[in-house]
């Protein structure tokens, strides 16, 4: 819903409305994809939401990593009540923006305080602390796909009845919704919320030790050969999480674009299709668990991912881009894997540290596909418009062999201490 009140809001600012189109869809002809106006338009927004994930990410790099370490001591409550209140207050000056018509900058401002306690990041990275400090190692990968399926749910609900609502009632009142949620999210985590933390600890909160607690993690870990594990699976998910940020940046601006010419109605079932994959992976991680390794289910997800961005790289029609939303059903899968990879390989005490450094991984991806896609979108305008997608897809194969050839090393490995076991003498 953001991304489209800054459509309409720069588009009215530079003389542009889709209202003025000849095309009841909002796109007109053919020839809109020459229309100078509209491609400003859309260079506009692509390059305001750059502006605005550059704010978030370079304020809540430092906050992130200290909260979330700072939580291995104190507990993961306070690391949820802060974001959840900030994300509270960055929806108030949206609110703002929306009611006064000041400036689209001040939603640049509402992301920066929002960053200062943390933002989206921390919460994830404090819930699947929680996660990790309340389950066994067996059934990791399939508690965090659980918490990842709850984001998809709610992330469909929203994107059905946002774009239905803002439809028949503007941008205003679904904006209050997502106030009442983060305001509701904060009382939750203030008052009701058990705390996870087991033996918690005094500690200072404005120190380099937590930051040098992230550090020794892949510097210094328990077990040397944990450290370039830890290396490249954040590698993988830098990737892997990237292009799922930047894939699902352009969506809208793609589907508002010739010749799909998506109303916001078709947009909010086209974001509520995609979000639908988390609940699908779920589903699917579930079933391929029973018969193969965590590892190989991530590659299969990562094979839905590449063939559903494939797809809608050559989308020109409403049915062909709702398939290529369907071949992603399985695309949420990889991530839980790697997450809970990732969690096994620290200690019980280093669990807010981990994932504090993979939500600053996770920033970071945020950052640089807001950066590539954003910039790549509408500079390939003129020759590919679903390039950005293809791209992802090419970048996706990285991942894909990270993981084979770590799971492949982990089975040798395993299997020459087996052997070595199997052979060495006994005495009677």
């Amino acid at each position: 819903v953001a991304t489209q009140y800054l459509w309409d809001r720069l588009g009215a600012e530079h003389g542009y409305s889709d209202r003025n189109s000849t095309d009841s869809s909002g796109c007109g002809d053919g020839n809109a994809t020459a229309d100078p106006l509209r491609q400003e338009v859309e260079a506009l927004v692509s390059h305001w939401n750059l502006y605005i994930s550059l704010g978030g990410f370079f304020v809540s790099l430092f906050s992130v990593t200290l909260f979330g370490t700072w939580s291995d001591c104190v507990g993961r409550r306070p690391a949820l009540i802060l974001p959840a209140a900030g994300m509270a207050l960055q929806t108030a000056i949206y609110l703002l923006v929306m009611y006064l018509e000041l400036h689209v900058a001040f939603f640049l401002l509402g992301r920066i305080l929002s960053g200062l306690t943390g933002d989206y990041n921390l919460i994830l990275a404090s819930c699947f602390s929680y996660v990790a400090d309340t389950s066994e190692r067996r059934t990791r990968t399939f508690r965090v796909a659980v918490l990842e399926a709850c984001l998809g749910t709610a992330g469909m609900v929203a994107s059905i009845g946002g774009g239905q609502w803002r439809k028949a009632q503007g941008y205003i009142n679904p904006f209050w919704l997502a106030f009442a949620a983060s305001l509701a999210a904060t009382l939750y985590a203030a008052f009701f919320l058990r705390e996870s933390v087991k033996q918690k600890k005094a500690a200072k909160l404005f120190t380099l030790s937590h930051y040098k607690a992230v550090f020794r993690l892949y510097v210094a870990p328990q077990h040397p050969s944990s450290r370039w594990k830890l290396a490249l699976y954040s590698l993988a998910f830098f990737l892997v999480v990237t292009v799922h940020f930047g894939a699902k940046d352009i969506y809208v601006l793609y589907e508002l674009g010739f010749p799909l010419c998506w109303a916001s109605d078709l947009i909010g079932y086209g974001s509520a299709a995609s979000y639908l994959a988390y609940l699908s992976s779920l589903a699917g991680l579930r079933l391929l668990q029973l018969c193969l390794e965590d590892t190989w289910v991530a590659e299969i997800g990562l094979i839905s991912n590449i063939a559903g961005l494939v797809v809608m790289s050559l989308a020109t029609t409403t049915p062909l881009m709702f398939t290529g939303y369907g071949i992603l059903f399985l695309s949420m899968a990889a991530t839980p894997v790697i997450r809970s990879k990732l969690s096994k390989l620290v200690g019980e005490t280093e669990q807010g540290a981990l994932f504090a450094s993979v939500a600053c991984v996770e920033g970071l991806c945020s950052l640089v596909s807001t950066g590539v896609f954003n910039s790549l979108y509408p500079a390939t305008l003129h020759f590919m418009r679903g390039f950005p997608f293809l791209f992802g897809a090419i970048i996706l194969l990285i991942p894909a062999a990270i993981l084979g050839w770590i799971q492949i090393w982990d089975s040798k490995h395993d299997y020459n201490h087996f052997q070595e076991a199997s052979l060495s003498p006994t005495k009677d």
